[in-house]
Parts: structure tokens; C-alpha cells; sequence
């Protein structure tokens, strides 16, 4: 029997939730106790993607869909809102952002696009009374690397930023040098300040080449998650453990896995 019918969803997760006899684990829930699994869902989204796993990506969607339905309903026991609340606000949204397809507004291309929908959220903010900054609304709870892209992205707009890659390049090699400096010095508070910094700057280097450096790392994770797997499995189609063996040992199989993955 199929269940595609929003409403069932919605009935299911008044099911759970249900004071007398719902599921015990639902019922104690709230909005700051589900708020990581939704981030983990959302993340779980995005590895299917890169996967190709479309199956996969059903089931996660899925799963993602039930998070919002699950805040939905929390907010509607309090009084807050409803779902239909929130279908009702992002398609309102939607059609307010959009006025070169919903209404007569005409854009050149995407980036012009992109540039249309940033001072439309700005009008909002504006409208909310948040216009201190142009850094309002650049979300706390991003993955850091995303939120300096943002960031940076933000004061690049009002001029704030090097015209040329090289500039970025100089940065890199100046805050590396502060690295090295409080290492020395033996400061961990320091040293953390500038390992942010240099990480700070190499972010604006994958902005300036076009590059998502969420994407970029997530690549460098996986590509070494492949290669120390390879160590791993020829240590042990060896007949070796890989807590015994030296570093010379490891770092030759590293590169022997270099030259195939």
C-alpha cells in the first residue's frame, strides 16, 4: 500500500507525539534535542548526493521531510505554528524572491539573479529592523567553513576584499608564518587563534578560484579515508597489525595508494 499523502506524515507525527499513547522517545523530545539530527539528516542529504546514490537520496529526503515535520508539530502543541504554516511562508517566500518568474521583473543571468535575491533578503532584514551590518543573517549555525565563505562573500560586496588571487595568496603565507611563530612561543590559546586565521584565509583562497571549500574538504576526506583504508587492508592481507608497523612502512603503502586512487 502506498503512503505519499503529506497528511498521512502529518498523522503519523501526531501518532508519535501523542500524550496517552505515542512513543515514549518522541514525547520527551524538543526543539533543541532534535535541531542535530535535522543538521545530520541535512548532512546525510548531501552525501548521497555526492555519491550518486539516488535510492539513497529518496530515503534521506525522506528523512529530512519528517525533522520539519517533526519541529512543525512541536511548535503547533505550543501554539507556535503549524505545517501548513510553514508551507505557507516558504511558498510566499518563494514567489517574493522570484519576481522575474512570478510577476514582471526581468534578470540578465544568474549572477544577476544572485545579486537580486541577496538585497531582497536585505529589504526583509531591513524590514525586520536588522540593517546594522552587512553581515546580518549569516547564520551561527553553518559549518564554520561555509560561514567564512559567506562572510567573506558579504564584505566582498561592499568593496572589502583583494582584487587578485595573489593578495590571498600573501595572506596564506603571512598567517602560516604567525602559525609557525606561536608554535614557537608554546601560546595554545594563540595558537589556536591563528590556525583559525590561516584557515580563515585559505577559505577566501577557494572563493577567489571559484571553489566550495565545504565540497573541496569533504573531497580531501574522503580521497584520504580511501588511501589509509589501503594501508589498512594491505597490512592485513599481509598478515600484519597496523599498530606495529613504523611510519616509513605506512608512508610507502601511502604512496603506493597515491599511484592508484
Amino acid at each position: 500500500m502506498a503512503h505519499s499523502d503529506v497528511g498521512e506524515l502529518l498523522r503519523v507525527m501526531a501518532r508519535l507525539r501523542d500524550p496517552e499513547g505515542g512513543c515514549p522517545w518522541d514525547r520527551e523530545q524538543d526543539f533543541a534535542s532534535i535541531a542535530p539530527y535535522t543538521i545530520e539528516e541535512a548532512y546525510e542529504v548531501a552525501d548521497a548526493i555526492s555519491r550518486g546514490e539516488m535510492g539513497e537520496l529518496r530515503d534521506e529526503l525522506g528523512d529530512l521531510l519528517f525533522q520539519v515535520v517533526f519541529h512543525a508539530r512541536m511548535a503547533e502543541e505550543a501554539g507556535q505554528f503549524d505545517f501548513a504554516d510553514v508551507v505557507e511562508g516558504i511558498v510566499e517566500k518563494m514567489l517574493r524572491r522570484h519576481p522575474h518568474v512570478f510577476a514582471d521583473d526581468e534578470v540578465a543571468d544568474a549572477e544577476a539573479q544572485t545579486r537580486a535575491w541577496e538585497e531582497h533578503k536585505a529589504k526583509e532584514r531591513r524590514a525586520k529592523g536588522q540593517h546594522h551590518s552587512l553581515l546580518d543573517g549569516v547564520t551561527l549555525g553553518l559549518p564554520a567553513l561555509s560561514r567564512a565563505q559567506k562572510l567573506q562573500k558579504r564584505a566582498a560586496r561592499a568593496g572589502f576584499d583583494w582584487p587578485e588571487v595573489e593578495g590571498v595568496m600573501e595572506k596564506i603565507a603571512e598567517e602560516l608564518d604567525e602559525v609557525r611563530a606561536e608554535l614557537a612561543a608554546g601560546d595554545q590559546e594563540a595558537l589556536q587563534g591563528e590556525i583559525g586565521d590561516l584557515l580563515f584565509a585559505c577559505v577566501n583562497l577557494a572563493r577567489h578560484t571559484g571553489v566550495d571549500p565545504e565540497t573541496a574538504l569533504r573531497t580531501s576526506n574522503e580521497k584520504f579515508e580511501r588511501r589509509f583504508r589501503y594501508i589498512e587492508q594491505a597490512l592485513r592481507d599481509a598478515g600484519r597489525d597496523i599498530e606495529q608497523c613504523t611510519l616509513e612502512e605506512m608512508d610507502a603503502l601511502w604512496n603506493e595508494a597515491k599511484g592508484k586512487m
